[in-house]
This record gives structure tokens, sequence and C-alpha cells, in this order.
């Protein structure tokens, strides 16, 4: 049980913007302070998912700036390293108008990494004399390599992250969200229901992205319409480059907004009781990591489906569901919506987080009125964890070459 209290500690954190832009300016930031001065050029070597998922994305403060150049720009003008994923939160006008300079001058470059880890950055960053190398793998603000004029300051094998990772069932997560101490379990996670609720009721004030989270309301008052209008209200908001900060989950606001929001909306609406409206979202953030664990951080499989499904299986036990409907809740709507591809963080996520929602939260029902899919129905296995596996093992293998067919299509002019 300590394992997942760490975990929660390490993954459920406050993030400034989308998080792949954001650790672009994370590692350019870290370079430049290990160079001692600002460089004169500045380059990165990313992995498609990284590019995929900085592209479009509007950058807070950024005055409607997008895209991965900027992010790294930026990183290289403000980043102060040790805000780590609120990197960017002080950033200027000045900034921006100094950036653009920087930007027409070809001061920085990118260029694809091949064979490297899905999430991978690698920032260089050059003066006349000197030379600075920061890389960042696995995780947003993970540096596992520091170099400069070609000295290694800093390395940590990437097989070292990976055995650090917490193994764990669907039976675990249960019994950490029955057993935990409750008001650690609240000093955890009350910021992820204040500020993802924040970002939501800003995105439903206020005009961002394509509006999804108003369009699924407009016509519904039913309690399940206004749980993933909400959500995806917070995404518009984050994807529109609303300056609020956001609680993340395996390094992704969008599936920290997707756990959140739901749950608190259903909660309020029965006026559940405040521990187990706690023990729900920990619940519910433990399964999505648990069920990312073998997809992958980044990857062709959109990550709101999988934090969907988590939510939707919090949402049955935050109702005092039996432990059966929890877990063929998560089934139901793993196999129902899996294939769902991530071409990147921007407007669109929204409707993904409604649409997964709306699927999971149907799933829910199907498991109460006991309407749940099979053993052999598809990909539905003899229990949970063999689905989850299952979806992981076709997310992280089976939807490889549908990545790069994904990223090739998005750097077409």
């Amino acid at each position: 049980m300590k394992d997942l209290y760490c975990m929660l500690e390490r993954e459920v954190l406050p993030a400034f913007g989308c998080t792949e832009p954001i650790a672009l300016a994370f590692a350019a930031a870290k370079a430049v302070e290990v160079l001692g001065e600002f460089p004169s050029s500045l380059h990165a070597d990313c992995s498609g998912n990284i590019i995929k998922n900085a592209k479009s994305v509007t950058i807070p403060n950024a005055d409607g700036r997008t895209g991965f150049y900027y992010s790294l720009i930026l990183g290289a003008i403000v980043g102060d390293a040790s805000k780590e994923l609120e990197v960017l939160e002080g950033l200027t006008s000045d900034d921006v108008k100094r950036a653009d300079e920087l930007f027409e001058s070809n001061f920085c470059t990118v260029s694809l990494a091949e064979g490297v880890a899905n999430l991978y950055i690698a920032v260089t960053a050059k003066t006349a004399d000197h030379e600075v190398k920061v890389t960042v793998q696995q995780k947003h603000t993970n540096i596992t390599h520091i170099e400069k004029d070609g000295e290694v300051i800093f390395d940590m094998p990437l097989e070292q992250i990976l055995a650090e990772e917490v193994q764990m069932t669907f039976d675990d997560c249960y019994e950490f969200a029955e057993e935990a101490d409750f008001k650690r379990l609240k000093e955890l996670l009350h910021r992820q229901f204040e500020y993802n609720m924040a970002i939501a009721e800003e995105g439903m004030k206020n005009s961002y992205g394509s509006n999804i989270g108003k369009l699924i309301i407009e016509d519904s008052a039913s309690i399940a319409d206004k749980a993933r209008a909400y959500a995806a209200a917070g995404s518009d908001a984050r994807m529109g480059g609303c300056s609020m900060p956001v609680m993340i989950n395996c390094g992704s606001g969008n599936q920290g907004i997707t756990l959140a929001v739901p749950i608190h909306v259903y909660a309020e609406e029965y006026k559940v009781p405040e521990e187990r409206r706690y023990r729900a979202l920990a619940l519910a953030n433990v399964l999505a990591l648990y069920i990312k664990h073998d997809i992958g951080r980044l990857s062709a499989y959109c990550g709101v489906v999988s934090a969907a499904s988590a939510t939707a299986a919090g949402i049955a036990y935050l109702l005092n569901e039996p432990k059966e409907v929890v877990w063929e809740t998560l089934s139901n709507a793993l196999v129902g919506t899996s294939g769902v591809v991530c071409d990147g963080a921007k407007a669109s996520c929204a409707m993904k987080i409604g649409m997964s929602l709306g699927n999971a939260l149907l799933s829910y029902r199907q498991a109460k009125s006991n309407n749940s899919f099979k053993n052999g129905d598809g990909i539905v296995k003899a229990n949970i964890d063999e689905t989850v596996h299952t979806v992981g093992r076709i997310a992280r293998d089976g939807m490889r070459e549908t990545d790069i067919v994904i990223l090739e299509s998005m750097i077409e002019r």
C-alpha cells in the first residue's frame, strides 16, 4: 500500500499548460541552466509522440502561440527548471515578443528521434564555446542524462527507471481505495478536485477551442451529460491556452480532468460524504495508472479512454456498488471504446473525453443491470486483469504502426 501512496505523490501533480509542450520547455530550461548563459542555438531531438502532442496545442500566456518550437524557445527564455511542470507560469508579453524574434531567426531546430522511448526529449544548447545536452525520458520531468562539453554530469539508465515502476492488480487498487488512510488521501488529492473543477467551470463560462462541453449540455439535463460536459469543458479550456493549473494523472492534464471532474459532479448530485468521494477518486487514479502501465504514457491509444473507464469504475464505487459491478464497469468501458486514436493534444481532445465518458457511464449502467460483456466476447477475458493486459498489448504493440501513420499524416503540409 505504501507504494501506491508514493505513486499518487509522483503522478498526481500540478501542471501549467499541456504537459508535452511544458516538458519541452522544462528540458530547454534545464539545458540553459546548466549552460550558465543564454545559448546561441537550441536543438531538440524528440520522439514522435512528443512532436505529435506538442504540435497544435496552445501555450498558456503566450498570446496564442502554439507548437514545439515556441515551447522550447520560451523555456529557454523564462524557464525555471525547479518549477518542473509549472515552468512557464511566469511568462510575460515581453518574453513572447523575444520568442517571436528567435523563432524567425531559426534559433531553434527540432528533429524526429527514432528508436527511442515514446516519451523522449534531448535538448542541446550551444554558445560559441560551450555545449550542454539534457535528456528527458519516460516521464515528463524525468531527466536521465546531462552532459556539458562532452563531460557526463548525470546519468540514469532507462532500465533503472522502468525497474522502479509499481506492479499492481485490480484487487490491489480496490484494496487501496478501501483501506488507505483518509487524511492522507485528502492531502494528496484535494487539489485535483479543486483545480480541475475550477478549469472545468472556466471552460463552461467562456469560449475555448470548439466549446464541446457547452454543446454536450446544451440540450440535456442528465447527470451523465453534465459530468461529461464539465470534463470536456475543462479540456476545452486547457487545450485552448487557459492559464489555470491542472492536476495531472500519468503525465496528462486531460486524463486528470477526466478522472476528477465527473466524480465530483456525481458526488455533488448524490450528496456523497467527503470520505467516500476521496476513496472513489483514489480508486479512479490508481486504476488509470494501472491501465496505462501496459499501454505506456504516450502512444497511438487515446489516454482519455483509459481514464474515462477508470472514472466510471470510480463512480460505481462512489455510489456503493458491489465490487463485481466496479470491475465489470471497467471491463465494459475498456473493450467498448479501445481503439480510439491519439492524434495529439488539441481542441478535439474535449470531444474524445465526452465520447469516452458517455460510453464509460453507459458501461456502468450495463454492469449494474447484469448486462456486462462475457468472457470471449471479442477481447473480453475471464478476469479484469487479463482484460487490462490485453488492452495494453493491443495499444502498445498492435497500434505501433498506427502511431507512425498518424505522425506522418500530421507532419504533412
